[in-house]
């Protein structure tokens, strides 16, 4: 059964047991969602949250598929409130994630894609990097405005735990390594979850003093070349400074960037331009 069948379903009964049943105290009330609120004239009427999931967002040819943290609510209009359009409530959550300086993927009917839960019926598909996370977001009006669905999926940014031994290790076997840190975007500042990486780093020069590296910044294929390449640069140029501002002598490293150019993974997917976002210690 598609999914907004099940919703509407789903509201008559909670409907109707709202009406048998007064519900008191904030513990029993439903909440929105981090980051997306419901619009004022619309209540919760059923609300799921899951650790870990994941979603097929429709991206106007085929989806894409989040995982991360995951949340499911639907929206009925308020007893005597006015109703909204089903562009409405579409333009009114496009419009909230250009606000947040994010991409509406697809607005608009989806059509043609079996991947798709909710295809056949007007949605709004959006996108935006916040707080070292993503946020991907879809909001499917029906019933002619009288209820929505939004579900929201925050993909964690990448993580990395690793020793300093994992990378001597790896530097002697491989000759290099890729690290995962996490910078602001667009910038070259060394984000403060990633201020583990660089201490392990710093350990494994200090325990071996014989040791050179390069340090070497890659970026995805997001944006202009030539802006990735000096982003790259800038940002192994970050971490090289971060490593000395310890202790490290500046000589035993050197920097360098190559923007775009040496993709480790598929760049038309999410993961894969995650994966190309990285820093590489290569042995000198």
């Amino acid at each position: 059964m598609n999914r907004v069948l099940q919703i509407t379903f789903r509201c008559i009964v909670g409907l109707m047991v709202l009406g048998a049943f007064s519900v008191t105290g904030a513990e029993n009330e439903f909440k929105d969602t981090p980051h997306f609120s419901g619009m004022p004239s619309y209540r919760i009427v059923e609300a799921t949250d899951q650790e870990f999931g994941d979603y097929k967002f429709f991206n106007g040819k085929d989806c894409t598929t989040i995982e991360g943290k995951k949340y499911s609510r639907a929206y009925t209009l308020k007893e005597g409130a006015k109703q909204s359009s089903d562009l409405q409530i579409s333009r009114n959550y496009s419009n909230s994630v250009k606000s947040m300086r994010g991409t509406v993927v697809f607005e608009g009917e989806c059509s043609g894609a079996n991947c798709a839960e909710n295809c056949g019926y007007r949605m709004m598909i959006g996108k935006v990097a916040k707080g070292g996370n993503v946020l991907w977001i879809e909001v499917v009006p029906f019933n002619a405005g009288n209820d929505y669905y939004l579900t929201l999926v925050v993909k964690e940014a990448m993580k990395q735990d690793v020793t300093a031994n994992d990378m001597f290790e790896a530097l002697n076997r491989d000759g290099h390594i890729a690290l995962y840190i996490n910078f602001d975007t667009g910038k070259s500042v060394i984000k403060p979850e990633s201020r583990s990486i660089i201490d392990q780093i710093v350990e494994m020069m200090k325990a071996n003093p014989d040791l050179k590296i390069s340090v070497e910044g890659h970026t995805d294929n997001v944006g202009n070349p030539k802006s990735n390449n000096t982003l790259s640069v800038e940002r192994a140029k970050a971490v090289v400074a971060a490593i000395v501002a310890q202790g490290v002598n500046a000589k035993r490293m050197s920097s360098s960037g190559y923007g775009q150019d040496k993709p480790i993974a598929d760049n038309k997917t999410e993961e894969g331009r995650a994966k190309n976002r990285r820093v590489e210690l290569v042995k000198r």
